[in-house]
């Protein structure tokens, strides 16, 4: 299916966007935060704490641009996603980088929502998930080559020096973001007060059930696999198993969740947006267990695919079903309150792994975490597919 000029702007403004700000995470973020002399707790601190930023905000963010339109919002974004880079050269101190991070992370607080409802209002109802897995596909391939592209830089730079590659880099997002239409006219109607407009977005989503469910089984969604990339490496290392396979089997979960999404997206909208969900956190919740198998060989490999396609069946079918559910004119909030939960499910997915594997252990750690799995599709089918009506013969 051929898309929208639109649609193809706003996949090349933020696969460009994120790959400059993956090129600031890994590796290049942990290296610059241990040569000012951060380390242990403090370091990780830095690490994480612009997914707190979103934990926090993208429900504002996706407020506002429902208030004042989605173009000016992405031109924000695409503002801290360029100035911030120039910032790393001046820092001196483990505290001022942690400041940095924390504002820097407003550049991906806008971005999360503000671009989903963007491609949620441009698509047709019935393309809607393949249209943001698609999307999806873009996004992703800022994880794979931002990284790839900082160690190489990494390599005859300083961090300083590749931060500011990044800043430039960057600069290139503008030149897509202004040549996006608003995805609607300015109505010329009087608008709410700001913070009647907040309140009335928060309460029109809390209202929404499809944004509960989503938002609620994506973050244990993500409890599950954050949990996964914290301690499996350890965990395998116990068992005298190959980092190289480690790193093989990351590298296939991920090129089967990227690849994946606009084949998921497309039975979302075929199948329906529920049953995909579902059949995603099935697909999950019995590869858990299987990772067990890491000391088979190649055997290992089966659970990294069908961990990735669960993920790209599960993500894209979420996001169209809050879409289709709340009120058009809180779209931006609902992709807000989505994105805030996935967020928490990103920060408390290593803790509570963490606790998890301490008092139970690895094995039966991802065992409970597949019956919690388990259990969000028995949530799924029991208290949010549509019944059909009792009929009573006369």
């Amino acid at each position: 299916m051929k898309r929208s000029k639109p649609f193809l702007l706003l996949m090349l403004a933020d696969f460009v966007a994120r790959s400059a700000y993956q090129m600031g995470k890994t590796p290049l973020l942990p290296i610059f935060a241990a040569a000012l002399g951060a380390s242990g707790a403090f370091l990780g601190l830095i690490v994480s704490v612009s997914t707190v930023t979103g934990l926090f905000l993208k429900p504002l963010f996706g407020i506002l641009s429902d208030r004042w339109g989605r173009r000016v919002w992405l031109l924000i974004g695409a503002g801290f996603f360029t100035l911030m880079p120039f910032l790393y050269g001046f820092i001196r101190t483990p505290e001022q980088l942690l400041i940095i991070r924390l504002i820097h992370g407003l550049a991906t607080a806008i971005y999360g929502p503000v671009t989903l409802a963007y491609i949620a209002e441009i698509s047709r109802k019935d393309k809607t998930a393949e249209d943001i897995g698609w999307f999806q596909l873009a996004r992703s391939g800022g994880y794979i080559v931002g990284p790839a592209l900082a160690g190489w830089l990494l390599l005859t730079l300083d961090a300083a020096a590749v931060f500011t590659i990044i800043g430039l880099i960057s600069c290139a997002v503008f030149l897509p973001i202004l040549n996006l239409p608003e995805t609607r006219p300015t109505e010329k109607r009087k608008r709410k007060p700001i913070f009647q407009q907040i309140k009335s977005a928060i309460r029109d989503g809390g209202r929404t059930p499809a944004v509960w469910l989503t938002g609620g089984l994506e973050a244990v969604t993500f409890i599950a696999l954050y949990t996964l990339k914290a301690f499996l490496p350890i965990y395998a290392l116990e068992a005298g198993v190959s980092v190289a396979l480690v790193g093989l089997y990351f590298s296939l979960n991920e090129a089967a969740h990227v690849l994946g999404k606009p084949f998921g997206g497309r039975l979302g909208d075929r199948w329906g947006y529920l049953p995909t969900i579902s059949l995603g956190m099935l697909l999950l919740a019995a590869s858990l267990p299987l990772v067990r198998l890491l000391d088979q060989g190649l055997v290992f490999l089966v659970p990294a695919a069908l961990m990735g396609l669960a993920q790209a069946l599960i993500f894209p079918a979420a996001v169209a079903l809050v879409s289709d559910r709340i009120n058009p004119e809180h779209l931006g909030a609902g992709m807000g309150l989505i994105g805030m939960m996935q967020n928490f499910g990103k920060v408390a997915g290593p803790v509570l792994g963490g606790l998890a594997i301490t008092a139970l252990g690895y094995e039966a750690t991802l065992v409970g975490l597949s019956l919690m799995l388990a259990l969000g599709i028995a949530v799924i089918w029991g208290f949010f597919t549509p019944r059909r009506p009792i009929v009573t013969r006369l």
